[in-house]
Parts: structure tokens; C-alpha cells; sequence
């Protein structure tokens, strides 16, 4: 399927992938079974080419192209092959901007004050209106717990990382193998070949660059250097692992998702964060975050920026039923959910500052974006905290710690199961 981004900006849309009828697909997806020819049958061509290939430790899926949809008939002739497990749509994942947004001009001067999310003053929270004092995170009070670790790697699963970015570039997870190995080799034996900071499925290539600036506006949320410049991000110490599966355009595909996430399991982090949905419920991205929580890893996902109720109406990847899922909306500098961010009580868990949030961008600069894109970020950095101080801890069991720890209140009462906003203080000491 095609995926999409959820964000939204001031000056640049955002996006958030969501469920719509008629759901545009590339082609379809097949999870070949283990030892099995399928992919060498002849017959295969009656239906389509293969062009594209995931082997991940989770299995072997193929991307059948076709130029129009399978018939009745032949879909369920590939669906009875005794050489696959299954097969659906590889749908296709978007941008969706959020209406109303006005573009600013990029800040020049940026500076903590101005991340209302972090520090909530009543005045820093937008432009345009006055916020409402002490409506964020509380980090500063977590800072005094823990500024983060080394030890604990994020992949951000976006449209790439601006890796020489000096917000971030002594943030990122370098692969030292391939760094001080032999250009066009794979030094490290991992499948890729030269991913020395991440790797891009876009464009099948280890350079995991953003030419969008989404994926860089994410990690400064998650990990912006402490270093007097710019802005701050949650985690003074981290690694970031950049993967790129969005393009530049802010669009790709299922199963370059999965292939995303297995890079992800392979590299070892420990959380991912994903601003980004669409389509509809597909084994296969599930399989995916399913084999993510065999690994221990925390999946942050985007509830999505349609003013919708997850719990009539899904939003995937976020309503996966799995237990490392943290499904994460927007809330405002008043305290008030977001107006374009998804809903509910049972399938959205937390919220997290989303409106008008300064971050690093593309090509060294910042800017400020909107969408449950960025509450994403703020949710993988405190989870990030969470596992410096505690690194035992079970996707689930953090989880229930965010949802537990949630500072209650009546503006955000039925935005999700918290019934409130994520505090990191509170998140830490687990009060």
C-alpha cells in the first residue's frame, strides 16, 4: 500500500497517513512461504511481474505490478497457490495536509524558549494566539532524572534524517563499519551496502539524506543536540538511526515499510518512531511490527490528523492491535486537542504536544510544523528517556506507564485511553 506522512506546517503541508474509500495500490503484495519456488514459476507471469523483493527476518514478501487490478478469478487463483501464505494490496502511502495551515517565514533565530511543547510559558505556544502555562511535557523537571543515553537507539522511520544537520549530526547512529570499510562493499555483512548512517528504501541506497525535511523535523523533536544552538530536543543523548522509506515527495509503499522496520530490528533499536499512515489493515505491515515487538522494540505511530475516531474508524499502522503500539495524538499550547488530530478512548493512548512545533529542517534549517506527525516525536523521546533510567522495561509495560502517568484533564478527556496529557516527570517516577 501507499503510505503517507502525518504532519502538517506553517509553511509546508504535513501529513498523516489515513484509511480512505477506494484506497489507491501499486500492485499487490505476496508473503512467499519458507523453502517454497513460487517466485521461479513460470506461471507467475500470467499475472504480473515481480518487481520488487523483501527478504526480512519476518519472511520473504514480492511485489506483483500489474497494470490494472487481478480479476476475482485470478486473485483468487494466486491467493490458493500452495506456495504463499497470503496476499493483498500494496497500497500506497501519502501526505495529507492539514487545512488551514499559513505559512510563515523559517525562523532565523531559534532558541528554546520558543519550543512551548518543552517549556509551556502561556506566550511561546504560536504566533498566533497566547498559550496556556504549564501545558507540555514537563521535561525539565525529567532533565533532572535523566538528559537520555547513548545506549538507546531511535530509528526515525521517515523520509530520511539531514544527517549533517549541526542540530544533529553528532546526534546520529553511525555505522563505523561501513564508515571505515570500502565504498560500494558490505563491510558489515548486514545486506546493505555502505548504510553509514542509516539507509534509504526509497531509493534503494545507503544514503538515508531527507530531501523533505519531515524526517528531520521529527528527529530534532526526539534528539536536537543540547549544544547552545537552534533548538533542544527531548534526549540530550541519543542515536538516532535514520531510515528513509518515504520519498522526497513524501509518499512510498507498504512494503517498503516492512522493509523499513526490519532494517530497524536489525540496526537494534529499541524504539521507532513513525508520523506516517494510510491504506488499509494489512498482514504484512503487521507482521512487521509484530517481529519489532519480538525484539523488544517500542512502536511509536501517528493516530493521524483527519478529526477522526480511531475506534470507529481505523487508522493504520497506529490501530494495530499489537502490544509494543503506542498510538499518539495532538494537543495544543491551550491544553486542547489539536482540531485536526484523531481520537479515542480506547484506540489512540496518549497525547502530545502537536500544534506549531519548532524543529530542525532540511539542509540545516528549522521551522515549525503541525500534526500528530510531531506529537509522535515528543512521545519516542520521553519513551527514550523512560529507557535510560529504566532499560528493562517491556514495550507494554511502557505503554501502560505513559497511559498511567498522564496528567488528567478535562479538555483532553476523550481524546484518549490517558484521558490527559503525557508528563515525562511523572513517566519517570512513575507517579
Amino acid at each position: 500500500m501507499k503510505l503517507k506522512l502525518l504532519f502538517s506546517s506553517l509553511f509546508v503541508s504535513s501529513a498523516i497517513i489515513t484509511t480512505a474509500q477506494a484506497t489507491p495500490f501499486n500492485g499487490y503484495i505476496v508473503k512467499v512461504k519458507p523453502g517454497s519456488n513460487f517466485l521461479n514459476q513460470k506461471s507467475l507471469s500470467n499475472f504480473g511481474k515481480t518487481t520488487k523483493v523483501a527478504n526480512t527476518s519476518f519472511g520473504t514478501f514480492a511485489r506483483i505490478e500489474t497494470n490494472k487490478g487481478l480479476s476475482d478469478l485470478a486473485f483468487s487463483a494466486l491467493a490458493s497457490d500452495p506456495g504463499i501464505e497470503y496476499i493483498e494490496p500494496n497500497y500506497i502511502i501519502t501526505l495529507n495536509k492539514i487545512k488551514g495551515g499559513e505559512e510563515v517565514p523559517v525562523p532565523k533565530d531559534t532558541s528554546f524558549k520558543k519550543q512551548w511543547g518543552m517549556k509551556n510559558d502561556g506566550k511561546n505556544g504560536s504566533i498566533f494566539s497566547s498559550g496556556v502555562a504549564g501545558e507540555d511535557i514537563n521535561v525539565l523537571r525529567a532533565w533532572s532524572i535523566t538528559q537520555g543515553s547513548k545506549d538507546v537507539k531511535i530509528a526515525v522511520i521517515d523520509t530520511g534524517v539531514d544527517y549533517t544537520h549541526p542540530d544533529l549530526k553528532d546526534q546520529i547512529d553511525v555505522n563505523l563499519s561501513e564508515l571505515n570499510g570500502k565504498p560500494g562493499v558490505d563491510d558489515d555483512n548486514n545486506g546493505f551496502v555502505d548504510d553509514i548512517y542509516g539507509y534509504d528504501f526509497a531509493n534503494k541506497d545507503g544514503d538515508p539524506q531527507d530531501g523533505h525535511g519531515h524526517g528531520t523535523h521529527c528527529a530534532g523533536v526526539i534528539g536536537a543536540a543540547h549544544n547552545d544552538i537552534g533548538v533542544a530536543g527531548i534526549m540530550a543523548h541519543v542515536k538516532i538511526v535514520p531510515i528513509k522509506f518515504l520519498s522526497d515527495k513524501g509518499s512510498g509503499e507498504s512494503i517498503d515499510a516492512i522493509a523499513a522496520i526490519d532494517y530497524g530490528i536489525k540496526r537494534g533499536v529499541n524504539i521507532m518512531s513513525n508520523s506516517w499512515g494510510g491504506g488499509e489493515k494489512e498482514q504484512s505491515l503487521e507482521d512487521a511490527i509484530k517481529a519489532a515487538e519480538s525484539a523488544g522494540i517500542t512502536f511509536v505511530a501517528a493516530a493521524g490528523n483527519e478529526s477522526a475516531n480511531n475506534d470507529t474508524t481505523a487508522s493504520y499502522p497506529a490501530n494495530y492491535e499489537v502490544g509494543n503500539v503506542i498510538s499518539v495524538g495532538s494537543y495544543t499550547s491551550t491544553g486542547a486537542k489539536s482540531s485536526f488530530s484523531n481520537f479515542g478512548v480506547k484506540s489512540v493512548h496518549v497525547t502530545a504536544p502537536g500544534s506549531n512545533i519548532l524543529s530542525t529542517y532540511k539542509n540545516g534549517g528549522y521551522t515549525t510544523m503541525s500534526g500528530t506527525s510531531m506529537a509522535t516525536p515528543h512521545i519516542a523521546g520521553i519513551v527514550g528517556l523512560l529507557l535510560s533510567q529504566e532499560p528493562n522495561l517491556t514495550p507494554a509495560q511502557i505503554r501502560e506507564r505513559l497511559v498511567n502517568t498522564s496528567v488528567k484533564t478535562s479538555k483532553l478527556s476523550t481524546a484518549s485511553l490517558s484521558g490527559g496529557r503525557v508528563d515525562a516527570f511523572k513517566a519517570l517516577t512513575n507517579k
